[in-house]
């Protein structure tokens, strides 16, 4: 479908420092590239053509069904309605706006378009897949899975979650947080790119690098400036290898398995709050055990499997 827009249900709170646009990161500064590429589908990934030449040859006024399908959209991106419940619903509407029923039909049905690929975001997605995981985070419906395997997108990413699977949409907080939990990462080794400065912002309260990527240009310097294209700004080596995080939801147990950890000989084990939730809201903070080098002085991802055991006994999940 369309990509949908959804204004905050709360206000946006943009912190200061470095976490948002590329332009923001310091010239020159090492830091590790992201271990998670979370990327917004439409206006990033794919586009559609203009509503215009639709509405012209239908005889429906100029942005009717951008303003039709927007107002009745929040039951269909949040799971509580079909695909196809909604785009009926955007066809009752029209004609109860004087639309002439067969008009009406016939426009919603060339208006249910799969869109296109942008290429040039997709040769950045293929070129960045090689050091980190790829996951798509977008408003949409049932029917996005259909259009991702027509579109042959379905195998250009590692994983797709919907705001209709999450119940809540973009730029709701809430849904960075549940996108988080369900790929199982952190906030601080993912990059949040989108096509909606709103969104953005929004993906910020919650710790997220995010940033307003509208064409493929800035794709791609945001990519670059974090070190996930040749010639970027990340810091040798840190996609793969050196430190791991433990991701744990309990105060307590980070710091129980962090002198778990220190007892066998490893160092350092820093705990810290790694915030899925707004600064304030500490009930929803996830606690990170960062254990650097193990006893035998190799790094961390020498010893993945022991350290997704230990993280495994306090359910918790281990993210580079």
């Amino acid at each position: 479908m369309r990509g949908v827009v959804l204004r905050a249900e709360e206000p946006v709170r943009v912190p200061a420092g470095p976490a948002g646009d590329a332009a923001a990161r310091p010239v020159g500064q090492a830091v590790s590239a992201p271990s998670l590429l979370l990327l917004d589908l439409d206006g990033v990934l794919r586009r559609f053509g203009p509503d215009a030449p639709i509405e012209d040859e239908f005889g429906l006024p100029r942005g009717a069904l951008a303003r039709v399908s927007f107002a009745l959209s929040v039951p269909a991106v949040t799971g509580r309605v079909t695909d196809e419940e909604w785009r009926d619903a955007v066809r009752r509407q029209l004609v109860r706006e004087d639309v002439p029923e067969d008009a009406a039909t016939a426009a919603v049905a060339a208006w249910t378009r799969t869109g296109e690929v942008i290429p040039e975001a997709l040769d950045l997605v293929r070129r960045v897949r090689g050091r980190c995981r790829v996951a798509l985070l977008s408003n949409a419906t049932d029917r996005l899975p259909r259009d991702l395997a027509a579109l042959g997108l379905d195998r250009e990413v590692d994983a797709v979650v919907t705001s209709a699977r999450l119940g809540v949409a973009k730029p709701s907080p809430e849904a960075f947080r549940r996108a988080l939990r369900v790929l199982q990462h952190s906030t601080s080794s993912t990059l949040f790119c989108d096509d909606n400065e709103e969104n953005a912002a929004a993906a910020r309260t919650i710790g997220l690098d995010a940033v307003h990527t509208p064409d493929a240009a800035s794709l791609r310097e945001a990519l670059r400036s974090r070190g996930l294209l040749d010639g970027g700004g990340g810091a040798p080596g840190t996609t793969r290898g050196g430190p791991l995080l433990l991701v744990l939801h309990d105060r307590d147990d980070a710091e129980q398995a962090a002198g778990e950890l220190a007892e066998a000989g490893w160092a350092p084990c820093a705990v810290h709050k790694d915030l899925l939730a707004g600064e304030d809201d500490v009930e929803d903070a996830d606690w990170v055990v960062e254990p650097t080098t193990g006893p035998d002085g190799q790094p961390a991802s020498a010893h993945r499997g022991l350290l997704e055991a230990l993280a495994a006994r306090y359910d918790g999940f281990v993210t580079d």
